[in-house]
């Protein structure tokens, strides 16, 4: 049964396949979290770990990553995984950046790559 709090998780789609291997490898984890997800992203997740509670929003590039944004500066998310693909030119990198911004003004967690989150997800109190 998810928890109270609230997790969004978010993948370049170059590091779709990771995020999918990243929420199938940590369901017990995972399951304990409220998880809102850009909506390829959450599509891809759900596909992986169809238990857990994944609301999907509008994909990144046509406001999903706003989304989450508008979720993170209400206080409606916790946490914030965003597998983010470097090599890769992004044509709304400008959203991307804006939605960082925000995960650091209002002082969330982010793990922006696997190693990150699979070290910082246990910790956190869900």
């Amino acid at each position: 049964m998810a928890g109270s709090k609230c997790l969004a998780l978010i993948a370049h789609d170059q590091k779709k396949d990771d995020m999918a291997a990243f929420a199938r490898a940590n369901q017990e984890l995972l399951s304990r979290w409220k998880i809102v997800a850009t909506g390829t992203t959450g599509g891809r997740v759900l596909d992986a770990a169809p238990d857990l509670d994944v609301t999907r929003l509008k994909s990144g590039p046509l406001g999903g990553d706003q989304q989450i944004g508008a979720l993170i500066s209400t206080g409606e998310v916790d946490a914030l995984i965003f597998f983010v693909d470097p090599l890769t030119p992004m044509p709304h990198d400008v959203d991307v950046k804006a939605l960082m911004r925000l995960a650091i003004v209002y002082d969330i967690p982010m793990a922006l790559n696997h190693a990150t989150a699979i070290k910082l997800l246990p910790t956190f109190e869900a």
